[in-house]
C-alpha cells in the first residue's frame, strides 16, 4: 500500500476488504464460488467511509504483467459501487485484454486504488512539466482535443524517468510521444492511496 493524501484515509483492514469484494464481485460474475473464502458479511460494508463518493481504479495483473486495469476519474459514485463496478469492467471489459476466465482469476493479483479529485496542474513548457510532477506520488491525466489519457501513481515504478512517463502517457492517448514537450497539453494531477491482496 502507498497511501498519499486523500480526504479521509483507508485503514488497512478497509482497503484489505475492498480487494477482497472486488476479487469476490468477479468471481459472482463469473459463476464462481471462490474455494476457501468466506463471503464477506454484509455488515463489514457498512462503514460510511465506503460510502462517500470517490473516484475509484481496479487493476488485475498476472505474473506481474497487466491483464485489466479499469476506473473512472470523477467520484460519481460511492466507494463499493466503484470498486464493483471497475472489478467487472477491469476482468471483462477492458478492450486491452479478453475476458478474464475462471483459471486466470485464481492467478490474478487485484489491485485497488482510491482517488483524490483531479487538480489542473498550471506549467509553463515541457521542462516546468518535468520539474512540477512528483514521481510515485502524482496520477497524472493529459488531455489535447478529444485524446485523454491518465496513468495511476504505481506506474511511475514501470516508467521511472518523468521523460519516460510522459511520452508514454501521450502514446496511450493516441498523440506523439513529444507531445508533452510542447507545453501545450491540459495536465491534471490526483493522489491514489492503493491496496493489493496480501500473499
Amino acid at each position: 500500500m502507498n497511501p498519499t493524501q486523500t480526504s479521509k484515509h483507508l485503514t488497512d483492514k478497509q482497503g484489505q476488504l475492498l480487494v477482497r469484494l472486488a476479487r469476490e464481485t468477479i468471481a459472482a460474475r463469473l459463476g464462481l464460488s471462490e474455494a476457501g473464502s468466506k463471503k464477506i458479511p454484509a455488515s463489514d460494508l457498512t462503514d460510511p467511509v465506503f460510502q462517500e463518493k470517490r473516484a475509484t481504479f481496479v487493476t488485475l495483473k498476472i505474473k506481474k504483467q497487466l491483464r485489466g486495469c479499469i476506473g473512472c476519474l470523477t467520484p460519481s459514485e460511492t466507494i463499493l459501487e466503484g470498486i464493483q463496478r471497475n472489478a467487472i469492467n477491469a476482468a471483462l471489459n477492458d478492450p486491452r485484454f479478453p475476458a478474464l476466465t475462471g483459471s486466470e482469476l485464481e492467478q490474478a493479483e487485484i489491485e485497488i486504488s482510491i482517488l483524490t479529485n483531479p487538480q489542473k496542474l498550471d506549467y509553463a513548457d515541457g521542462n516546468d512539466l518535468l520539474n512540477k510532477l512528483r514521481r510515485d506520488i502524482d496520477g497524472v491525466i493529459i488531455g489535447q482535443g478529444m485524446a485523454r489519457a491518465t496513468f495511476l501513481p504505481q506506474v511511475w515504478e514501470q516508467l521511472p524517468r518523468t521523460e519516460d512517463f510522459l511520452a508514454h502517457l501521450c502514446i496511450k492517448a493516441g498523440l506523439s510521444p513529444d507531445e508533452w514537450q510542447r507545453g501545450e497539453l491540459e495536465v491534471s494531477i490526483y493522489q491514489v492511496q492503493y491496496f493489493h491482496e496480501n500473499s
